[in-house]
């Protein structure tokens, strides 16, 4: 199900996409662009016409070239240029009756979300975000290894063509063969892990209907029933830490983490290996709104309302405690309480019908506290939310091995010691430097005890409450 789709959407012909290909390079036809032969000719590459995945935007088509790279060469569909325009004038169109009709302030949002969905049809701009997301990547400690961006062959890259090198991998979706005993050989790994060159077969061992060879059996063993033998848990530890430092660390957000664009490859060590594609939707965060995102998942891990309170009015932001919610993506308990009340006061004695009518008009009141302020709203919310909510429907869809909200917060508050466009007074202020120093010194046990501590102190003291382990589950 999952995998018609993400990647079986319907497919352009091989005479549209050439044509796409001549545009962009001069005249010149995939044969000359990149070295590649129908016939088998010899000291030549060898591509398939019929693409291994399509979606709307593009389809994907596997290509060995004639030095041996395997590489996927995504093509934008010809018809995407003018269907976008007039698929984002319908979107305003709508956005303009909801914000006449309902009294919603939505159309102010417009002009940065259908600028965010252009930019997806520029693969430059997506070339560009995957390196840059691969330099950020290599330069963290705690990812490097464990997260792969494959490599941008700009030679053969133009706005509307974007050639990376061919990843073999599981997709996410696939939880069976991400599971499956490994029976691939001790201390080997899967078919490309950790960048390794793929295993290049002659052609006479392919078979006679697809030409990109078939290397599952090099893990799944004689019956065909092995997998990559991993943890979903480390699975979803890596995705939840990988775009935990895109919001919290480095403010470069890859906004589109669907199952489609996640692969996962075991390691030599038997650890996962999470391969992230796709890098067309992206948001930047300044400096400052970082900083403030990270204080405000810190201040609803730990219910200092009084801090949620000032961030979200620097926002615009009337309603906090909802505003927390739809973060959480679950009731915030730690907040007054006053959006929810205000939504189901005066509903007692009234009929279903009338109850339906005062609840809907209550919740758009809430959007408009939301947006209360638009010209102070950040924009980019919009695009992190998106971010947030799928990933947590990856995590459900593999039975929520993680604790992903708590583990979220953690990122938030250790991306506060750890950024370094803040001073030290800073660091200090914002109470964490001090864990640090203290669990160096061998005093206490580090940041993320000190997290909890307050966290259950503050609950005891403002609420009255005993915080159980998984009261920040999802």
């Amino acid at each position: 199900m999952f995998a018609r789709m993400f990647d079986d959407a319907p497919q352009n012909e091989w005479h549209d996409v050439e044509r796409v290909i001549r545009e962009d390079f001069g005249g010149k036809s995939p044969e000359e662009v990149f070295g590649v032969s129908y016939t088998n000719k010899p000291g030549s590459g060898i591509i398939e016409t019929k693409a291994r995945a399509s979606a709307s935007v593009a389809q994907v088509h596997w290509a060995r070239l004639a030095d041996g790279r395997e590489v996927a060469i995504k093509v934008q569909k010809r018809e995407i240029a003018s269907q976008v325009g007039w698929d984002l004038w319908a979107f305003k169109v709508v956005m303009k009756v909801y914000t006449y009709w309902f009294d919603l302030p939505l159309y102010s949002l417009v002009p940065y979300i259908t600028e965010r969905l252009m930019l997806e049809t520029d693969f430059v701009n997506e070339a560009n975000n995957a390196e840059q997301m691969a330099g950020l990547v290599a330069s963290e400690p705690r990812l490097n290894g464990r997260v792969y961006i494959p490599k941008v062959y700009r030679d053969l890259s133009s706005s509307r063509v974007m050639t990376t090198e061919w990843i073999e991998g599981v997709r996410l979706w696939d939880k069976a063969a991400l599971t499956a005993p490994w029976q691939g050989g001790y201390g080997k790994g899967s078919p490309g892990a950790k960048g390794t060159p793929l295993s290049s077969p002659s052609l006479t061992t392919l078979s006679n209907g697809d030409l990109k060879p078939d290397r599952s059996g090099e893990w799944r063993g004689r019956n065909g029933k092995g997998g990559l033998g991993l943890s979903l848990k480390q699975v979803m530890t890596t995705m939840v830490d990988l775009f935990s430092a895109q919001m919290f660390l480095w403010g470069v957000v890859h906004c589109d983490p669907h199952p489609g664009n996640i692969f996962i490859r075991r390691q030599p060590n038997g650890q996962p290996e999470l391969v992230l594609i796709d890098h067309g939707l992206y948001v930047s965060m300044t400096p400052t709104f970082r900083h403030q995102y990270c204080q405000f998942w810190k201040a609803i891990m730990t219910f200092d309302n009084a801090s949620l309170n000032e961030i979200t009015s620097s926002w615009g932001v009337k309603a906090p405690d909802l505003f927390a919610s739809a973060t959480l993506m679950r009731p915030y308990d730690g907040g007054d309480n006053s959006t929810r009340d205000r939504i189901t006061k005066d509903l007692k004695g009234k009929t279903a019908a009338e109850r339906h009518y005062e609840v809907q008009e209550r919740l758009r009141q809430g959007i408009r506290d939301v947006l209360s302020e638009e010209e102070n709203f950040p924009r980019e919310l919009l695009f992190i939310g998106r971010n947030m909510r799928i990933v947590q429907g990856n995590n459900q869809f593999l039975g929520s091995p993680v604790n992903r909200i708590k583990m979220t917060g953690w990122w938030a508050s250790r991306s506060l010691v750890d950024s370094k466009d803040l001073s030290w007074r800073e660091r200090w202020r914002y109470g964490l430097l001090g864990s640090k120093i203290r669990q160096f010194l061998g005093w206490g046990g580090g940041m993320e005890d000190d997290l909890e501590m307050q966290m259950r102190f503050l609950a005891k003291d403002q609420f009255g409450v005993e915080l159980q382990h998984g009261v920040f589950d999802g």
